[in-house]
């Protein structure tokens, strides 16, 4: 089992060049088996996740060609309508071919899925929402089963909370049911957006997109795909904290200055020099005395819960009280003990974090509980005094694309060991 080993070696500098993003390419990966033929993907980023989705894809019988960032699908020959129990459980974004599948052959058999292991983050709405459009559903021996006579029918659905994950399962189902589906509340995550304009160019009819009211006309067949995968707006974020945990200056390139609104305002608000381009954000904290902060995680365009363990790692090194709630996951906070193992003074109170921060982080052996935790963790590692041993990786390379690559040519000092 892969680890880092990560010592201090100052302030980060330079730029690097932001992937595609995680959570944007594997439902459209979904998304190319409602159609016959070859759907082609671009600026795929090389994740254990999306190697994950492509085995799911091919259980069912897809057939996958990669050649570098860009992915070929094609969907023409399924015939297996099952994603089983050994590859859903280690990833919850493999649920995403319930909608899909259902909505295309009107049955399917998808194992309920795994994912980060933290929190309750149930099915429901994906299940309730389908059930609106007409599909039957029943649980059995840790299965959905899935099945419509026909067409799934248009129908009114109202997300009760905003669900990115719901949103995107209900409306690749929507774009081949019979008649009008309006989906209420939808998430407006930039991800959701990209799905949306990725069915569009298949042919599908969706009105509203970008907004909370989606409008589907169902159609009866979507044409092969063909589209890029949008920047992973974690991903920079991510590195833009630790150009700030270690007092540096880093530019974050190829990505969308829009996406990162919210966080860029935190930063702004500590102390950090915010300069941005049309596809590049750079953050200069060098030789800065950082402000303490008060953060709420909120559903898009709000402060993104997939942050609030990196921007905690930067408060830690923060001299004052700073505050993290999170609304989203209100027991999202498995990496506070191992932080604290670190050094760090946190104190955990129902779902908000409170940092004292400004004490020195010395360096120490600590294991990551799930993906955004880890890169907490190797944030805080670059500021440690001495050597911190991080554990369980492989929850990091799940969703960050040669992390440790990038972080080098940064002046970091980030090995891999076995």
């Amino acid at each position: 089992m892969d680890s880092f080993l990560v010592s201090p070696k100052g302030p980060l500098k330079g730029s690097v060049r932001i992937s595609g993003a995680k959570n944007a390419v594997l439902p459209v990966m979904a998304a190319a088996m409602l159609a016959d033929g070859v759907s082609r993907i671009g600026n795929v980023p090389q994740l254990k996740d999306m190697r994950t989705m492509a085995d799911v894809l091919r259980v069912t019988g897809c057939r996958i060609k990669e050649n570098g960032t860009e992915l070929r699908i094609d969907s023409s020959d399924i015939n297996h309508l099952e994603a089983p129990y050994e590859l859903v459980k280690t990833m919850r974004a493999s649920f995403y071919v319930l909608g899909p599948l259902v909505a295309k052959f009107g049955k399917c058999r998808v194992s309920l899925p795994g994912g980060c292991a933290w929190g309750p983050r149930p099915v429901d709405l994906h299940l309730k929402g389908l059930e609106a459009l007409g599909a039957k559903i029943n649980i059995t021996h840790g299965y959905v089963e899935a099945l419509c006579e026909g067409r799934l029918k248009g129908n009114t659905f109202s997300f009760p909370i905003s669900s990115v994950g719901a949103t995107a399962n209900i409306l690749m189902a929507a774009t081949l049911a019979e008649g009008t589906s309006v989906l209420q509340n939808s998430s407006i995550e930039p991800e959701i957006t990209a799905l949306a304009e990725y069915l569009t160019g298949m042919g599908a009819n969706i009105n509203g997109i970008g907004t909370r009211t989606l409008i589907v006309q169902g159609v009866e067949k979507l044409n092969p795909g063909n589209g890029n995968t949008i920047a992973d707006r974690i991903e920079a974020g991510t590195f833009l904290a630790a150009a700030a945990i270690t007092r540096g200056k880093v530019k974050t390139t190829d990505m969308d200055p829009e996406h990162q609104s919210a966080l860029l305002e935190v930063f702004k608000s500590m102390g950090c020099e915010i300069t941005i381009g049309s596809d590049w954000v750079e953050l200069n904290a060098e030789n800065k005395e950082l402000l303490p902060a008060h953060i709420t995680t909120l559903p898009y365009p709000g402060f993104p819960t997939d942050m609030q363990a990196q921007l905690m790692a930067v408060l830690a090194t923060v001299k004052g009280v700073s505050s993290v709630r999170d609304t989203i996951y209100n027991d999202r906070f498995k990496h506070v003990s191992e932080l604290e193992r670190l050094g760090a003074d946190i104190s955990l109170k129902e779902d908000t974090a409170i940092i004292n921060g400004g004490g020195e982080l010395t360096g120490a052996q600590v294991m990551a509980s799930d993906l955004r935790a880890s890169a907490a963790l190797v944030l805080a590692g670059l500021a440690a005094k001495g050597q911190t041993k991080i554990s369980r990786i492989y929850h990091l390379d799940r969703g960050y694309e040669n992390f440790e690559g990038k972080l080098t040519l940064l002046g970091a000092n980030v090995e891999r060991v076995r």
